[in-house]
C-alpha cells in the first residue's frame, strides 16, 4: 500500500499541475495557481518524508502535515469549481481531483489513527 500511496499522491500532484495550467488568466486565479501548486505538491513531499522519520512521532507529524495539505489542496479545487466559467472537460478533470483529494484525505487519517493505536 505505501507504494501505492506515493504513486497516487505524486499523481495527484502531476495531475493538479496540469489543471492548473489550463486555468483562465486572473488575478484571483494567480493566486488560487501558487496556493492549490504548493499545497498539492507539499502533501506527496511530506509523506515521502514521512518514510524516513525519525521516529514514530516525527512520522506522525509528517502524515499529519500531508493530510493538512491535502485538505487545503481539496479546498483550492472546490474555490476554483465555484468562482470559473470553465468548460466541461477541465470541470470533469477537476471534479476527479476533488474525488481523489477526498479519498487521499481518507487513506492518510486512516495512518494517522494507526500511527496513534500503535504507539
Amino acid at each position: 500500500m505505501k507504494n501505492d500511496l506515493c504513486k497516487r499522491l505524486f499523481d495527484f500532484a502531476v495531475d493538479t499541475i496540469q489543471v492548473i495550467k489550463k486555468l483562465p488568466m486572473s488575478p484571483e486565479n494567480k493566486i488560487i495557481r501558487y496556493q492549490l501548486a504548493k499545497s498539492s505538491t507539499s502533501s506527496g513531499a511530506n509523506y515521502e518524508e514521512a518514510q524516513a522519520g525519525s521516529s514514530k512521532a516525527d512520522f506522525a507529524n509528517k502524515i499529519k502535515i500531508a493530510l493538512k495539505e491535502m485538505r487545503e489542496s481539496n479546498y483550492w479545487l472546490r474555490i476554483i469549481i465555484a468562482t470559473n466559467e470553465i468548460n466541461e472537460p477541465l470541470t470533469r478533470d477537476i471534479k476527479l481531483l476533488i474525488d481523489e483529494s477526498e479519498q487521499l484525505k481518507k487513506i492518510l487519517a486512516k495512518i494517522i489513527i494507526t500511527a496513534k493505536t500503535n504507539t
